[in-house]
């Protein structure tokens, strides 16, 4: 079987990194490697492609885990591991480099954490927070042999998280949590569905400058997760429907100060992104129209 699952695994990597537009290659090597049968469980499993209903495997051959679908964790609420092409297009915007420093919120059972962790290797470190204690643990024993990740059974806001080059979120938030902003390194990458629960948003890179309070921000594509803990507004919630329906690809930085002026895309308390451009500029990716469910 494990000949079989490795045959797929390599069919799997080419097509959703071709999907995703991926150019480097330890990406593709990193989902080639990380299998997806021991995040899952034992199957039959439940399968959707994002907003159509579960369908149920009719055995446990693993050719049904390398598909580009969402696969259940919890098909009661609607926990999946996320849409593969997805995130390969995401982890290429934010383009993790080995060696880095990653945050990642949101672990579910593992399987991100161990795309992360293959591609900052032994020298680079991935630290995974997930509030649901049932994945939590789940994610600990997948990982128990990633010697540069751990997991932590909390939130992943807060005051104590350790620096980062990258942070990569993986549950839907109405603002940017401003811990995250502070973890980042200079020329860090917080990468953040700004989608509370329930609303369609988009999937927000913003990199922290070497100063000031001008951040490069891009979307990266459109998104819809379930929600983060902690970092939910109705009003929000409203206000962001209506600014993605008059367009979000113009969005080019974060501003921390000053009020907003007619560049404004939308206005959180604190901070609004602009259409204007950031005096750093940052190496464009380009977005991506389609809206997907993680």
């Amino acid at each position: 079987m494990e000949d079989r699952s490795a045959k797929y695994r390599a069919f799997y990597a080419r097509l959703i990194c071709a999907a995703a537009k991926a150019t480097d290659p330890r990406l593709e090597e990193a989902f080639r490697t990380v299998r997806r049968e021991p995040f899952v469980g034992p199957g039959p499993w439940s399968i959707c492609f994002g907003g159509h209903p579960y369908v149920v495997t009719p055995d446990d051959d693993p050719a049904f885990l390398y598909q580009n679908a969402l696969l259940a964790l919890d098909p009661v609420r609607g926990l999946n591991i996320g849409m593969p092409s997805a995130h390969a297009y995401w982890l290429t915007g934010c383009a993790v480099r080995e060696g880095e420093t990653v945050i990642q919120i949101g672990a579910g059972s593992g399987y991100y954490t161990a795309i992360l962790a293959h591609l900052v290797g032994p020298r680079g470190r991935v630290h995974a927070y997930e509030i649901d204690e049932r994945l939590a643990g789940l994610a600990r024993e997948n990982l128990e042999d990633v010697a540069h990740a751990d997991v932590r059974d909390r939130s992943g806001i807060a005051s104590d998280l350790p620096a980062a080059d990258v942070i990569y979120v993986c549950a839907g938030a109405a603002q940017p949590a401003a811990e995250w902003l502070e973890a980042l390194r200079p020329g860090g990458r917080l990468v953040f569905p700004l989608a509370p629960e329930g609303t369609p948003g988009g999937m927000l890179m913003i990199t922290r400058p070497d100063d000031g309070a001008i951040w490069p921000a891009k979307f990266l594509s459109r998104a819809q997760f379930i929600g983060c803990a902690g970092l939910q507004n109705a009003d929000a919630a409203r206000r962001l429907a209506d600014a993605f329906a008059t367009g979000w690809e113009g969005v080019q930085s974060l501003r921390r100060e000053g009020a907003p002026d007619e560049t404004c895309w939308f206005a959180g308390e604190g901070w609004w992104l602009s259409t204007a451009p950031p005096p750093m500029r940052t190496e464009l990716v380009q977005p991506h129209a389609g809206i997907t469910q993680v």
